[in-house]
């Protein structure tokens, strides 16, 4: 599956912010925990316009996380009410923006808005193209029995299950070990 190249950056941006949660976190630690944290998290990410790097700003995109982690595990129709939601409270007006290397892509708030309110803007434009192309099964939570991290499932079959490498192996070893108590 393909989307513009915004929206998957985005979608992975908002898979690797809800795997801050603690509950998605293996140590059950909040990843999101300090300003560095924050500030680590968007090295990562191209978000351009203003940062204040703040406790302010910290506990607004921890909220944002919090919704956004929400919001991804709605069913279609939920989704579209909590996006339409989304995008009406922040008077999104989205428009073609071309900065950092990046090629044209939308953004649906002013550089100088909060940077919680820009991340849950972007999320709702990249929920939009994923509730548009009938593809919200694309975002799921883990497998594992004890995650609950995001997963983005951008395989071409849609087949996807663990948010990484690491719960797959798990389930994986435990069936392997279970199946050998069985056969034995």
């Amino acid at each position: 599956m393909h989307f513009a190249p915004d929206t998957e950056e985005t979608l992975v941006f908002v898979a690797d912010l809800g795997n801050t949660d603690p509950g998605a976190t293996r140590a059950g630690d909040d990843e999101l925990a300090t300003v560095a944290d924050l500030a680590a998290l968007l090295v990562r990410y191209s978000y351009s316009g203003r940062i204040d790097h703040d406790e302010a700003e910290l506990v607004a995109v921890r909220n944002t996380r919090d919704l956004l982690r929400r919001v991804w595990m709605l069913e279609r129709d939920e989704a579209v009410r909590e996006v339409n939601r989304m995008l009406r409270q922040a008077r999104a007006l989205p428009q073609l923006a071309r900065h950092d290397g990046s090629d044209w892509h939308l953004h649906g708030a002013p550089p100088d808005a909060p940077l919680a309110q820009r991340v849950q803007v972007e999320a709702a434009l990249a929920f939009v193209d994923v509730i548009r192309s009938g593809q919200t099964g694309r975002l799921r939570v883990c497998a594992a029995p004890d995650c609950t991290g995001l997963l983005l499932d951008l395989s071409r079959n849609g087949s996807k299950r663990f948010c990484g490498v690491r719960c797959g192996n798990r389930v994986n070893m435990t069936a392997f070990r279970e199946r050998r108590q069985g056969a034995g």
